[in-house]
């Protein structure tokens, strides 16, 4: 495929960190913030839950993008544990609930990645999937992190990308996954849109 890096690229998020992952890739893009509804059926797995919210937080802002050649990206995080999907802490009790429960342990970060290229009404969708393993935590030090105002909005209660790193013992894959957008897979579908990251 022929590379047209004159494409216009929309980050259907409004996350600063994925902004600044999509930044790191040098290519220049738009930010449009995604209303989607973000509501599962509890029947649904991970996958299915990022591929479906990625898509989903993409489709949301076709209608703003209006008929300009773009192409759109949208992406989701969740955190699992045991089969049981972490999100976005409530308050500051669910935030020590989630990390107490995470603390020693090993979980899974899901990212889902959607790409929509609004000219040919083509759609690509995929997902990584990163082992992360925290290590043993005292209460003290769970609370000392929450204090830290860190966890509030973030999935699983932490970021890989903060503080959050002093309390990571080991990951197993893309640690660009675990912060909510992992750069290899993008780019890889990106690519698939004749946009390269590579060859400008």
């Amino acid at each position: 495929m022929e590379h047209d890096n004159s494409r216009h690229i929309i980050l259907a998020s409004g996350s600063p960190r994925r902004r600044e992952l999509l930044a790191s890739l040098g290519l220049p893009f738009e930010v449009l913030s995604s209303d989607a509804d973000e509501s599962t059926p509890p029947e649904w797995s991970p996958e299915a839950i990022v591929r479906n919210l990625a898509l989903r937080k993409a489709e949301a802002v076709i209608p703003v993008a209006g008929d300009r050649d773009a192409v759109i990206i949208g992406s989701d995080t969740i955190v699992v544990l045991d089969e049981m999907v972490l999100g976005k802490p409530a308050d500051e009790q669910d935030s020590a609930r989630m990390l107490g429960m995470l603390q020693g342990r090993t979980h899974q970060v899901y990212t889902g990645v959607a790409c929509i290229g609004s000219a040919e009404g083509r759609t690509l969708v995929d997902h990584r999937v990163t082992s992360v393993t925290m290590r043993a935590m005292s209460e003290e030090e769970i609370s000392a992190y929450i204090a830290t105002g860190e966890p509030a909005d973030k999935a699983g209660s932490y970021a890989i990308q903060g503080l959050g790193a002093t309390l990571v013992e080991e990951i197993e894959g893309c640690y660009f996954n675990v912060v909510g957008l992992p750069l290899s897979l993008l780019s890889g579908m990106l690519s698939g849109f004749g946009i390269s990251v590579l060859n400008r």
